[in-house]
């Protein structure tokens, strides 16, 4: 007898970490509540609040659970291309980021490995709060507006077609990400985001959304700060003008 059933794909679910006691032992729970056949890598800088410490007991009484510690504030970017590394280097199939303060809900995540496997394949899905049957909760109407308008500003400059650019709720085949050139990417906080996309289309990836609905962090404060988003808008507008004239670094 035989049988067509398609291999479970390994999937790697990243979570980077600053100061996220407050969130992370549950969003782990939650992971493996709606995915329990994948395993988890925190990526941590150095948190004063025992995150690191925290994650270092989970791991040794959960084997799906793996700790990257680092020696400080790094950056959003940087710890992302590290869970990319280890996605690589562990043999993964896909690697599915999401933020720690439950503003990504893991209870979509079983959606985002099903649109990776759906036909036709693609080797980016990104949970979507501009697509059909997404949105935002608990964003003041500045808020919103200023995610729109990075949106559009991103999407223009560096011709992507997908309506969320700059969410970093996404799923990736790893095959792609190997061949990455990881020191040329720039970015070290939220303009990561766009840029990782603008690197994949240029080696052809193929893209989906699907819809999410983005929630306000629950615990804790957001780590984005005014010069960081100048700077994100200074990137992308340098990524445009390489895209606009078809320089190719």
């Amino acid at each position: 007898m035989t049988t067509n059933a398609r291999p479970i794909a390994r999937t790697l679910v990243t979570v980077a970490t600053y100061n996220e006691m407050e969130n992370l032992p549950s969003l782990v729970d939650e992971i493996f509540h709606y995915a329990p056949q994948c395993q988890v890598l925190v990526v941590d800088d150095n948190s004063p609040d025992g995150t690191g410490d925290w994650v270092e007991r989970r791991t040794h009484a959960d084997a799906r659970v793996h700790c990257l510690r680092r020696s400080g504030k790094l950056g959003l970017g940087t710890a992302t291309l590290a869970a990319m590394r280890y996605a690589i280097e562990q043999g993964f199939d896909y690697m599915l980021n999401l933020d720690a303060d439950f503003s990504h809900h893991p209870r979509y995540l079983p959606a985002l490995i099903r649109e990776m496997e759906a036909e036709p394949p693609v080797d980016v899905v990104i949970g979507s709060r501009y697509t059909t049957g997404g949105g935002v909760q608990g964003w003041p109407i500045h808020r919103r507006m200023m995610s729109r308008c990075v949106n559009f500003y991103a999407r223009s400059m560096l011709g992507l077609k997908v309506k969320d650019c700059s969410g970093a709720f996404r799923c990736y085949r790893v095959s792609l990400l190997k061949q990455l050139d990881f020191d040329a990417v720039r970015s070290r906080g939220y303009s990561f985001q766009e840029e990782i996309l603008w690197h994949l289309k240029r080696l052809g990836a193929r893209m989906r959304e699907t819809p999410i609905v983005f929630a306000d962090r629950r615990h804790g404060q957001s780590k984005i700060n005014r010069r960081e988003a100048v700077e994100a808008l200074r990137v992308i507008a340098a990524l445009g003008a390489k895209n606009w004239t078809g320089r190719k670094s």
